[in-house]
């Protein structure tokens, strides 16, 4: 039976190696090794402060950990909030149980959650591997984007929006 609990601090370790998991073999079919071998060690790492925040959450079966993912008022990369606007954090599932409904669990959590603190709408900065997912859960695209993980080394991913 899987189980979402909100992470903490002491959980850093265990999203470390489901990051790990995850992003490695799922983003190989749409970014090229070249720039997997850059990005991904500075990409697939736990953040403390999401662990902190308590709206960063952990799906668990049976003691392992198969998915993680939150969200923040404060967009990635810092800056200020948007007022009724809440941004998907690091969501991961990893990749030996896609398509069991970890990643659609864990997103119903931080939908809910996001709507009971007022947000109106919720944005994602999405992987090219994760857009039909986020499209399946009602997102839309808005625009192609380079993020900068590493300097020169572009990292193309989809804004990608829905109500809540």
């Amino acid at each position: 039976m899987l189980t979402i609990r909100p992470g903490t601090p002491a959980d850093i370790g265990a999203v470390d190696a489901l990051l790990a998991r995850s992003y490695g073999p799922l983003l190989r079919a749409d970014y090229p090794p070249s720039v997997l071998v850059l990005v991904l060690p500075r990409m697939a790492r736990a953040q403390p402060r999401l662990l902190a925040s308590g709206r960063y959450f952990l799906a668990e079966e049976e003691g392992a950990l198969l998915g993680a993912g939150g969200w923040s008022a404060e967009p990635p990369g810092g800056g200020a909030p948007i007022p009724a606007l809440a941004h998907v954090r690091h969501v991961a599932t990893d990749a030996r149980t896609v398509r069991r409904g970890v990643g659609r669990a864990l997103m119903g959590r931080v939908m809910e959650e996001a709507r009971a603190a007022g947000m109106q709408r919720l944005s994602s900065l999405s992987t090219l591997t994760a857009v039909p997912f986020y499209e399946a859960l009602g997102f839309r695209a808005l625009r192609r984007l380079d993020l900068a993980f590493v300097p020169g080394v572009p990292f193309p991913a989809v804004e990608m929006e829905r109500s809540l």
